[in-house]
């Protein structure tokens, strides 16, 4: 595979974590599930007083990202920060980038 489209595919590898990133309330989560531990959605919206269906929406984008991942415990679904797979994406693409 050329180093042009090698760049592009893990470039475009990290795009949903980008995406992910780059909105404030996300990064709220991120910091929330990696500090309190796993989370469920309504303790997720008491603590940034944001709408239910909207907290969700970025719980999804999160998971998408590859950010987070989901435990069911009973009838509640629990949400915890899970860096491994981004972080790896990541790091692929910084060598890329500075090397």
């Amino acid at each position: 595979m050329g180093s042009e489209i090698k760049a592009r595919k893990i470039a475009r590898e990290c795009s949903s974590i980008f995406t992910a990133l780059g909105d404030p309330n996300r990064q709220d989560i991120l910091i929330m599930l990696e500090v309190k531990g796993p989370l469920n959605v309504l303790q997720i919206t008491e603590n940034l007083n944001l709408a239910r269906p909207t907290v969700s929406h970025h719980l999804k984008i999160l998971s998408i990202a590859g950010l987070i991942k989901s435990q069911k415990k009973s009838r509640e679904v629990y949400y915890h920060a899970d860096w491994e797979d981004a972080k790896q994406k990541l790091l692929n693409f910084m060598n890329l980038i500075t090397s």
